[in-house]
């Protein structure tokens, strides 16, 4: 396993955020001049030397065992998605560098699943959330990304520096944050990916909340939940998304977003289908040429 100051400022960062109390650190007393566990507090509780939890935290060049990476994860009050996250940082975030992978492909059969499904928005999401492909509906609930630059089709992007999202999302900054906290993880895995670092820069250039969130270096990785919409065409929806992990590449994903049967949010998506016509729009990158309802997006031009 390498080591790397990320892994260090990640257990730095899950340190701070415990309280002695949270942690069950015992006996702990004296003023404290910062927030979180102190460091002896953490390598007590994880059954480490002091000084060895200290070269943990610095990133020094060590070769930790998984018991004692299970203590630190135990003592820190991770959860899974948290210890799989410090695993990756161990693992991947070597000093040495890799080549970067291939360009992701989108599965014609994929493809023609997103096309039939056209009453349900489902959207593919690759490494970074670039946004691979999709349906009609998705794009007329969200962004119509096949229009967009193909720098720019990145549902995280979109998220957190596009004002239309801000008012789509009722719940704007739980939903940019867990965006961002599931951009980290993917950064993780991959942190030699140079399209990756640039989004996360641009981010961090035009959003004060993105630099608060990354710097705290939280993670996210929910399979399900609800997402709380304001759509300026159908007005409040309630939706349930599902997020599906394909076998044969785990860096894709396919969000499904579906409405309670009968519901008020079930007739607006009827209603939002019916507003949208299904005439094809001008290629971004081919003026004259339609663009595809399924979009697959490509990298940046050199």
């Amino acid at each position: 396993m390498g080591q790397s100051a990320e892994f260090g400022k990640f257990l730095k960062a899950m340190r701070s955020r415990l309280s002695p109390e949270d942690a069950g650190a015992e006996g702990s007393s004296g003023a404290r001049r910062v927030a979180g566990l102190r460091r002896e507090e953490v390598a007590r509780l994880a059954g480490v030397s002091t000084d060895y939890y200290v070269r943990l935290e610095q990133g020094r060049n060590i070769h930790p065992s998984r018991a004692v990476l299970d203590a630190v994860s135990r003592a820190l009050r991770l959860d899974n998605g948290e210890h799989a996250h410090m695993m990756d940082l161990l693992e991947n975030c070597a000093a040495t560098s890799r080549a970067p992978g291939p360009a992701q492909s989108v599965r014609p059969a994929l493809r023609q699943f997103l096309e039939a499904v056209g009453d349900v928005p489902a959207l593919l999401l690759g490494r970074r959330t670039d946004v691979l492909a999709g349906n009609r509906m998705a794009f007329l609930l969200f962004a119509d990304f096949p229009k967009l630059p193909a720098p720019e089709r990145n549902l995280t992007r979109w998220l957190i520096l596009d004002p239309q999202a801000r008012v789509l999302f009722r719940d704007w900054k739980t939903v940019a944050a867990e965006a961002a906290g599931a951009l980290r993880v993917d950064v993780g895995r991959h942190p030699n990916d140079a399209q990756a670092n640039q989004l996360v820069g641009e981010l961090a250039v035009h959003s004060e909340h993105f630099r608060q969130w990354w710097a705290g270096h939280r993670v996210a990785t929910r399979s399900s939940g609800v997402l709380r919409l304001h759509h300026p065409a159908v007005g409040d929806l309630e939706l349930n998304f599902e997020n599906l992990v394909l076998p044969d590449d785990p860096d894709q994903q396919l969000r499904v977003f579906s409405a309670k049967p009968g519901s008020a949010s079930a007739d607006a998506l009827l209603l939002l289908g019916s507003l949208g016509a299904p005439a094809l729009t001008e290629h971004p990158e081919n003026p004259g040429q339609p663009a595809p309802l399924a979009a697959e997006a490509r990298p940046p031009k050199p």
